[in-house]
Parts: structure tokens; sequence; C-alpha cells
């Protein structure tokens, strides 16, 4: 029986990883999804950059990208999707996640 990572990223959030490590010239990089206290809902979303995973990181390998997400954050982020999206306000990550109750209008920030 095949194992379901704790999460997933789409297509375009993996091109857009891509991207940034061309840019900055370092297959290296991974990206750091984060949680924290803050924002207009209770929790907020962060995205890194980073060379390696800390400690206590899960490593997750999807569509040949790395994420890193801390062992606090992996809670709230269990079966979560990032994605990337780029409209006429802007781009950013985006973290579709089945667990959240409620999120803020811009996406980053959620309650449980």
């Amino acid at each position: 029986m095949a194992s379901t990572a704790p999460l997933t990223i789409t297509d375009s959030a993996a091109r857009r990883v891509r991207q940034l490590m061309d840019k900055q010239n370092n297959d290296h990089l991974k990206l750091r999804v984060s949680v924290s206290g803050g924002g207009c809902s209770g929790f907020q979303y962060g995205f890194a950059l980073a060379e390696s995973p800390a400690d206590d990181d899960t490593v997750i390998e999807d569509k040949g990208v790395t994420l890193l997400i801390d062992s606090m954050s992996l809670l709230y982020l269990a079966g979560s999707e990032i994605d990337f999206f780029e409209d006429l306000a802007g781009s950013s990550f985006k973290v579709n996640n089945p667990n959240a109750a409620s999120s803020c209008g811009c996406g980053t920030s959620f309650s449980i």
C-alpha cells in the first residue's frame, strides 16, 4: 500500500521554485513552508528558501523540488497542497489547506 505525502505541490508551484533556484544559481535550494501565530485569522503561512533542513524538519520531494516543514507546522499543514499563482495583483505561493476552518481574503492566514 502506497503512503501519501503529508503535503503536495502543484506543477505551478514546483515550476516557480525551480525558477527561483535558477535565478539564484543554486540547485540546493528548498522551499520551507511554515505556520506561525498571527495574521488576521489567527495563524499565518510563511515561505522561505533554505539550503538544508533543520533537525525537526520533514523533507518532502515532489515534482523535482524539495519542501521543508518543521514538526509544529506539519500539524497544521497535513494534507495541504502548495500552489503558486499570478494575477494582476501580484504573485505568491498559496496553501490549499483542508484543515483550515476559515481563511482571510488574501489567503495568507487561516484559523482551525
